[in-house]
């Protein structure tokens, strides 16, 4: 297989970072792990998550926003538990979905999730301190100022380092 700059075997070391998610008190089943890796072509960003909660009928959509947030407090209020997040991580004021912190969405499997994917928006050493979210509904990739993705069901605090 012939490498890129950015493909090293990510999982054959330590991510640069990584952040631990739980859900909300209303959705207290969810947890995974994001970790970014630092590559030669941007960000790898890899997410695991499980617990997700299901759609009420065969069709429901199981998809879910997701996207790193200006501050790594995962507090809030009752009604908004995690509201002292801010907005999308946005350093350059750009109109959604072109802020530095939109990701893909996660599409849920049976409550499981995985997602990989490389960015330039962003280096780790910028995220390191902030948050990941994930919304309750898809981001239409069109709303402003967010992508009107729903109620945030989940979040993790960015820290440096982490496990394989």
């Amino acid at each position: 297989m012939a490498t890129s700059p950015f493909y090293k075997r990510p999982s054959s070391r330590a991510p640069d970072a990584h952040a631990v998610v739980a859900g909300s008190p209303a959705h207290p089943a969810i947890r995974g792990i994001v970790r970014f890796y630092q590559t030669g072509a941007g960000v790898l960003v890899m997410a695991l998550v499980e617990g997700l909660p299901q759609g009420a009928t065969p069709c429901s959509a199981n998809v879910f926003g997701f996207h790193v947030h200006e501050k790594g407090s995962c507090t809030g209020t009752a009604d908004q538990p995690f509201a002292d997040v801010g907005g999308h991580y946005n350093p350059k004021n750009c109109p959604h979905p072109a802020h530095a912190g939109d990701l893909p969405p996660l599409f849920g499997n049976s409550g499981y999730a995985y997602m990989s994917v490389l960015t330039d928006r962003f280096s780790v050493r910028e995220v390191i301190g902030r948050a990941v979210i994930i919304h309750a509904a898809p981001d239409d990739f069109t709303t402003q100022p967010s992508g009107n993705s729903g109620a945030m069901i989940a979040c993790g605090q960015i820290l440096q380092g982490g496990r394989r």
